[in-house]
């Protein structure tokens, strides 16, 4: 039901957006090595869910889900409410998997974490490392950086990573950026595989 409810949200959002939206990449693993899980989403808790939004919706991302979690269910006020935050889920190209969540506490409010140094460029033992594959590098990471509160880690450049089959090398133009909480994204376009001395 839910999982209906999402899909035909996502499906009326995607009727109106107004860029193109690529095709859902197909199953990837063979149905004999394939194992009972999936991995559904990474939710980030977030100061600021219209800065968030901003951001994330900029590189592409869109909203499928957003509503006021009240904890006891049933409180009609965040004043009556025990617990009170905001959840958005976003896709890429798939409302199953990959979704990332952003959470907002309204009560009992968070602290912030301190915020990364300005001139901290090195990830630390509980950093998460979000990594977007996109389709034009120069036009996703020009609205990336902007939006408000976001940071530069580094500016879109070519970089080689071995292949999975250890005979090819793999090709991306690689960029990152620090979102309005800190979180490090990087946005890549992988531009080809390539075997290994070509």
């Amino acid at each position: 039901m839910i999982r209906a409810l999402m899909l035909a949200t996502a499906l009326a959002i995607s009727a109106c957006a107004s860029t193109a939206v690529a095709e859902p990449a197909p199953d990837r693993v063979p149905a004999d090595q394939r194992v009972p899980l999936d991995f559904r989403r990474t939710t980030l808790v977030v100061r600021d869910m219209e800065a968030s939004l901003a951001f994330y919706r900029a590189i592409g991302l869109v909203p499928i889900y957003d509503n006021i979690i009240r904890t006891p269910r049933d409180a009609p006020t965040d004043a009556a409410a025990e617990r009170s935050l905001r959840l958005v889920f976003l896709r890429a190209n798939d409302d199953y998997i990959g979704i990332i969540g952003l959470m907002e506490y309204a009560k009992p409010e968070r602290e912030p974490r301190p915020a990364r140094a300005e001139d901290d460029r090195i990830l630390h033992p509980g950093d998460i490392v979000l990594v977007f594959n996109v389709q034009n590098q120069e036009e996703v990471f020009a609205r990336a950086i902007a939006s408000p509160g976001v940071r530069v880690g580094e500016t879109p450049h070519i970089v080689t990573y071995p292949g999975y089959d250890g005979a090819s090398v793999i090709r991306v133009n690689f960029s990152s950026v620090y979102d309005p909480d800190g979180h490090y994204i990087e946005l890549n376009q992988v531009l080809s595989d390539l075997p290994v001395g070509e």
